[in-house]
């Protein structure tokens, strides 16, 4: 899933965040910056991370994972069990959970949400084929369902009948939902489990048509009045949730942890999560030094400030009882040629030596502390194909080769190359790593210009395909390097997920082949093998496996960092007790100082 010095004084940053406001300590609110708008809040285009944990506050799937076992592990959620499947793996049959309710809304009769039946998962299902929605998660299901495909090209660019049966996906009662698939794919549970397939009710899309975007009903532990592009979001706890409860066992040193604590206790545990969308990354940090979030990700230009050589939290803000989570994530930052420039496509040579001349270790320095692994194939560490003794040779920083194969595109120090133009985000971090970036190819001719983006507005042109490179991050969408791998596959191209429009032929069929195993060394195997190949052919300039480091305020309970965050603030919990004699003692303005960013 897409995910998104220069010495500045930032004395804008102590403008507030809603610092100024009298704060109330007697509703449980949960509070967080997060760096991007969003489009809306439609689950068929739940494409980057940003939109996806906004929209999983609403709405919800099928399945979902265990919120704090590792590894992770998917259980019900609407649906009332584990499916029942059939002998040759291929049709898979759900009972759904009675007395589910979606929320209020006017679209529905007297304004009150009617129960959720097995019928709103064939019409949400429907609704992310539909040609006319534009789902980025059409390639989950891409030709795995039968008779969706079929459906989709029958009413491709115009008004479909949802009213149509189709044989792969039917609610054969108001609470046994069954799909019926094209062929074995070991990865269908974790689609169900993903935003793209939460249910929708029908009455919602009717009423609100090209709005439905911004007036979301789902049957999520939380809702919101209509969307606006604001830098606020406001959800309330849905009244009307059904008895779910936190769990009461998990992972290794989860009791420890203090984990445990709110076992059994009705969800969701805070009343109210307020969202602020704050792009820059000083004035976010800022914000949580001050109290006015509950937990934050460090930036690079915090990070010594925050972190001790040893990687436990500082002194300084020990004494103020934050406490530091650090984690693994299973993700890929990478800059993307668009194959479909023939400058790109036909010159190997040329994608070889852009790929030299990045120099990913210094990259790592500036942007990450030196905290992430530098990348060698897109598969990161943590799952089955990812091999920490394989070394690329393209993914390696080396002037001297770079210019070499430059010349042997064509284009002996540059001469000759168009200016090529690069799409990154409109704030300080990313116009800094694309000046960085620009360093980089400057060194051996290449002329790169640089163009900002709002996160929507990058998301857009690679859905269009108009972006000819641009920087992107992919967190995985579920556990498997399939998701990874699948970036790259032909089909996937824009508006899906493989934004590059790489397409090879040869690495279509050995992906196509290894994505239908089951789980186990030799799948692994062979994931490994296919990414060492397709890594030679350079389709991407792979960049960093990132490490997730958080801080969180003493009050906040239950904070367990997950790549997969649909629907986990229900899980939190605030102590505003705690919270308010914190902040009363004065403790976060000890040795407070004005935020400063730099780069060398």
């Amino acid at each position: 899933m897409f995910k998104f010095g220069l010495s500045i004084v930032l004395a804008t940053a102590f403008m507030t965040i809603g610092c100024t406001k009298k704060k109330n300590y007697d509703e449980k609110v949960l509070l967080r910056n997060v760096k991007a708008k969003i489009k809306g809040l439609d689950p068929v285009n739940a494409g980057d991370t940003y939109s996806s944990r906004e929209i999983s506050r609403i709405y919800e799937g099928l399945l979902e994972y265990h919120y704090l076992k590792r590894p992770y592990t998917l259980q019900p959620n609407l649906a009332e069990s584990m499916p029942v499947v059939s002998d040759d793996g291929l049709t898979y049959t759900f009972k759904i959970k009675k007395g589910i309710l979606f929320q209020d809304n006017k679209c529905f009769p007297e304004g009150k949400g009617r129960e959720l039946k097995a019928s709103d998962f064939v019409y949400s299902i429907k609704r992310m084929a539909d040609t006319r929605n534009i789902s980025t998660g059409w390639w989950l299901l891409d030709d795995k369902v039968e008779g969706l495909n079929a459906w989709r090209d029958k009413y491709s660019g115009k008004a479909a009948n949802y009213s149509d049966e189709i044989a792969g996906i039917k609610a054969l009662d108001d609470y046994t939902l069954q799909f019926k698939l094209t062929t074995k794919y070991p990865q269908f549970l974790y689609s169900l489990a993903m935003v793209y397939t939460f249910a929708v009710p029908y009455e919602a899309v009717a009423m609100y048509g090209e709005e439905f975007l911004n007036n979301p009903v789902g049957t999520g532990a939380f809702m919101t009045e209509t969307y606006k592009q604001s830098n606020k979001i406001v959800y309330v706890k849905n009244p009307n949730y059904r008895d779910v409860f936190y769990p009461s066992e998990g992972a290794p040193g989860d009791k420890e942890r203090g984990l445990l604590k709110d076992a059994g206790k009705k969800l969701p545990l805070v009343d109210k999560i307020v969202v602020n969308i704050v792009p820059e990354s000083s004035p976010r940090f800022l914000s949580f030094e001050n109290g006015d979030v509950d937990f934050s990700e460090i930036p690079k230009d915090n990070f010594e400030s925050s972190v001790t050589p040893s990687k436990e939290v500082t002194e300084a803000f020990k004494a103020k009882g934050i406490e530091l989570e650090i984690v693994p994530d299973l993700d890929i930052t990478y800059i993307a040629f668009n194959h479909d420039d023939p400058l790109f496509k036909n010159n190997l040579k040329l994608r070889q030596a852009m790929s030299l001349a990045y120099d990913v270790g210094r990259s790592n320095e500036l942007f990450q502390n030196d905290r992430a692994v530098e990348a060698q194939t897109i598969i990161p560490p943590g799952i089955g194909g990812y091999d920490k003794d394989f070394v690329n040779e393209f993914a390696k920083y080396d002037l001297k080769k770079a210019k070499a194969l430059l010349a042997e595109a064509g284009y002996p120090g540059g001469k000759g190359l168009p200016t090529i133009v690069y799409d990154t985000l409109a704030t300080t971090l990313y116009r800094q790593s694309s000046e960085f970036f620009k360093k980089c190819m400057n060194d051996i001719g290449v002329n790169i210009e640089v163009r900002q983006n709002t996160w929507p507005q990058l998301v857009d042109k690679t859905k269009k395909r108009k972006a000819q490179m641009f920087g992107m991050a992919w967190l995985g969408d579920y556990p498997d390097a399939e998701n990874f791998l699948q970036l790259l596959y032909g089909p996937n191209a824009a508006p899906g997920p493989n934004g590059s429009n790489y397409n090879n032929a040869e690495f279509n069929k050995e992906f196509e082949a290894a994505k239908v195993m089951q789980p186990g060394p030799e799948r692994a195997a062979r994931y490994a093998a296919l990414a060492q190949k397709v890594a030679m052919d350079v389709p991407l300039i792979i960049n960093l496996h990132r490490t997730t480091y958080i801080l969180k305020h003493s009050w906040l309970r239950n904070h367990k960092f997950s790549s997969f965050e649909h629907g986990n603030s229900q899980y939190y919990a605030v102590d505003m007790d705690a919270k308010e004699k914190t902040i009363k003692s004065g403790v976060l303005r000890m040795n407070h100082k004005k935020a400063t960013a730099k780069v060398d």
